[in-house]
């Protein structure tokens, strides 16, 4: 097997084998974060077959393991595997550590890891609400700030063009009564990937930022809240709302909203009395 097999587990107090970075491929690498199902997974996907090398990281090894077997065969994918709960405060600085370890660039970071929870925010767990803002904001925005100047020296000295994709949710544009923190988190990743992009102009490093409606991914069961009305007008694949974000990415566009249907809710609720929106919501977040 030619997949690189870097399984460390945090807390752990062997010290792992870094690989070779001599055998690896002179191509491009993308760092795809929640990359064990779902849209994440699918996102490995495109990148292997577009021609680039990997870093994979979510908590669980044995599925990365899997689909960077996949992918190895499939095209040729190099995979650096990091089995990581991302909702650790030192998680980002050990993800950079392990790839600039292994001497890997990442030309692309795919912040795509996240998760929500379902109910009325006095009676959610109180941990669980931490751990989401730590996830959905901190640590995107802990692994953008890690790994942006080497993206914008390369830029420079290189003519190689950075790219980072973070992936926030139509519910970045609308409060969320019944995920009133997941909500928030999302408008949070929306406004400031939108006000980095504006920042990193004329750079050679373009920001996107994907905002997927309903999903089918493992994300609702994940949150506890798979009865909801939203649900009953159908989702998408992660397949079509990962492809959406790959061309959006390539073509340099700030915000991309998958799917025309959550296009026009997005852009709906721009004209209408934020008590309004806010009640609709809830309508659709409701059992």
């Amino acid at each position: 097997m030619s997949v690189l097999y870097l399984s460390v587990l945090r807390g752990e107090s062997h010290n792992p084998e870094v690989p070779d970075p001599s055998h690896i491929p002179d191509r491009q690498t993308a760092l795809i974060t929640g990359a064990s199902f779902g849209i994440g997974m699918e996102f490995a996907r495109i990148f292997a077959r577009e021609g680039y090398n990997l870093v994979l990281v979510a908590r669980s090894g044995d599925k990365l393991r899997v689909l960077a077997s996949e992918l190895e065969k499939g095209h040729g994918a190099r995979s650096l595997i990091l089995p990581a709960d991302l909702t650790e405060p030192g998680a980002a600085a050990y993800v950079l550590d392990q790839t600039t370890r292994a001497d890997i660039q990442v030309d692309a970071l795919v912040n795509n890891a996240g998760f929500g929870q379902y109910g009325l925010f006095v009676e959610n767990d109180l941990e669980e609400c931490l751990r989401q803002i730590q996830l959905n904001v901190v640590t995107l925005t802990h692994l953008t700030r890690l790994y942006l100047p080497s993206m914008i020296e390369r830029a420079k000295s290189e003519h190689k063009i950075g790219y980072i994709l973070n992936v926030a949710s139509t519910a970045a544009f609308q409060p969320g009564p019944l995920m009133a923190v997941y909500f928030a988190t999302k408008a949070y990743v929306l406004h400031f990937s939108e006000a980095l992009a504006n920042e990193l102009s004329g750079t050679g490093v373009t920001v996107t930022c994907l905002c997927p409606g309903a999903t089918a991914t493992e994300f609702h069961k994940r949150a506890k809240a798979t009865s909801m009305n939203l649900l009953k007008f159908g989702s998408m694949d992660a397949c079509t709302v990962a492809e959406d974000g790959y061309r959006a990415l390539i073509a340099g566009r700030p915000v991309v909203i998958s799917g025309f249907k959550n296009w026009m809710l997005a852009q709906s609720v721009r004209f209408s009395p934020r008590r309004l929106v806010t009640a609709i919501a809830r309508k659709t977040q409701e059992e």
